[in-house]
């Protein structure tokens, strides 16, 4: 009897039907995104990281490439950390009206987002 892989801890079940494949690639193409209508958002958050607060910059029309460079003028101009995930532009501290002033002055249509 041929050894065959049944479960992986990286593809989970292996004996999926075609039925099952189909409707589990359809489940996962369906994340929610980041909306793309020409407005940058800057929102204060904090959760999920530990009671630190961080200022989140999405939306920006960029390139990967040039959503780092901007990263890194953020990072530089407000003297802390931060990074790109998912799209958005991530400062460590609560900096929301310097991000915001910061982005208006790049000529981006922004807002602020968040209570």
């Amino acid at each position: 009897m041929a050894d065959k892989i049944v479960y992986s801890s990286e593809y989970g079940d292996l004996r999926q039907s075609p039925e099952k494949e189909k409707a589990s690639s359809h489940r996962e193409s369906k994340k929610p995104g980041l909306p793309r209508d020409g407005i940058v958002r800057v929102r204060r958050e904090n959760n999920g990281r530990g009671g630190k607060t961080v200022t989140v910059i999405y939306g920006l029309p960029l390139s990967e490439e040039k959503m780092y460079l901007f990263a890194a003028k953020v990072k530089r101009r407000f003297g802390t950390g931060g990074t790109v995930r998912d799209g958005a532009v991530i400062v460590q501290g609560d900096r929301v009206d310097d991000a915001l002033r910061l982005v208006a002055e790049d000529g981006f249509t922004v807002k602020k987002a968040g209570g």
